[in-house]
């Protein structure tokens, strides 16, 4: 079987931590409005550790959703594939509070994705290191690395991207989970 990659933030699921920031700060902000890859930029600097004691009070995955059609598309590719979750869970704004946010992650997965065993989900930061015959990512520097195919997933921070760009890395643009059911099976 072929080994596939597959992140979890903005492939699996979205907006979790969009919603986390607004209903943290009261406001309406949609993704765009980050600026940048990390929607938690969009948190004054005033209200900073606030935002920590707040994060680690809550599970940013009681506010993301699914994917339309992820777990559908993931069984069957389950079927075929020898299929491994890499997420990274190191927390940007505080490390202290990693532990958390694995944790988090692996309660999420192994709940709304009891079909892949606990044992393929992959905690780690540089996914490059990780060899794979696919790889499914949001980020085009997480798809850096030896792959025969590389699915860059359309998020908010990647949708600017051209063309000649993912050509260039060699990275196939992805919209949703039937696309890469069309590509895959």
């Amino acid at each position: 079987m072929k080994k596939l990659i597959i992140d979890m933030d903005d492939v699996l699921c979205e907006k979790g931590f969009l919603r986390m920031v607004n209903a943290f700060l009261g406001t309406d902000y949609q993704e765009e409005d980050a600026g940048s890859y990390y929607i938690n930029d969009l948190i004054p600097k005033e209200k900073f550790s606030e935002w920590l004691q707040f994060f680690e009070e809550n599970n940013v995955y009681d506010y993301v959703n699914l994917k339309e059609n992820v777990q559908e598309v993931l069984k069957k590719l389950n079927e075929t594939y020898d299929i491994y979750i890499a997420t990274s869970y190191v927390f940007r704004d505080d490390n202290q509070l990693s532990g958390k946010s694995l944790k988090d992650k692996f309660e999420y997965l192994y709940k709304n994705f009891p079909f892949i065993n606990p044992e393929k989900y992959i905690f780690i930061t540089n996914k490059e290191i990780i060899k794979a015959d696919i790889r499914i990512d949001d980020s085009i520097q997480k798809l850096e690395g030896d792959a025969e195919i590389k699915l860059l997933f359309t998020a908010y921070h990647n949708v600017n991207i051209s063309e000649e760009e993912l050509k260039k890395k060699n990275l196939i643009r992805v919209n949703d989970w039937k696309e890469i059911e069309k590509i895959l099976l």
